[in-house]
């Protein structure tokens, strides 16, 4: 058996509930199909980088599974039947599960984040020493002609 990693962006105004057994349901397909559910991760909703069906938020799912080489196809089809799923990749991968990642911090505005470093004391720059040889007497003096 393989092991392939299954992406998937759902519609962001699904219920709860539907979300679930959408996720459920891909999850069943794996098993029913001779394959087993290493692990499946919600990122949840997220910004998309382009509008898709005029919908500018997606629900990230990330599952991994270890299937027969036909089950990726048939995984596929039935997300692209499927009304509520925007976008979706199978991709096959070699060695360990990787470590699941920790969800992003919530999107904060950028005023927000620079107003704590604007607040912090700016730090004092250490004076510039010129060597000696550079130094050139400065004549206090003005010129006669300016003098007048």
């Amino acid at each position: 058996m393989n092991q392939y990693e299954v992406m998937y962006v759902i519609d962001p105004t699904l219920e709860d509930s539907a979300r679930t057994e959408l996720i459920n349901r891909f999850s069943d397909l794996v098993k029913k199909n001779g394959g087993e559910v290493d692990r499946v991760d919600e990122w949840g909703k997220r910004r998309l980088a382009y509008a898709i069906q005029y919908k500018t938020e997606g629900y990230y799912v990330l599952m991994y599974i270890k299937a027969p080489a036909e089950l990726p196809r048939e995984i596929e089809r039935n997300m692209q039947i499927s009304d509520s799923v925007l976008r979706y990749l199978t991709v096959r991968y070699e060695g360990e599960l990787p470590a699941k990642r920790e969800p992003l911090k919530p999107y904060a505005p950028r005023e927000a984040a620079e107003a704590p470093a604007a607040e912090a004391a700016p730090a004092e720059e250490a004076p510039v020493e010129v060597p000696a040889a550079d130094v050139q007497p400065v004549d206090d003096e003005k010129p006669e002609s300016e003098a007048e």
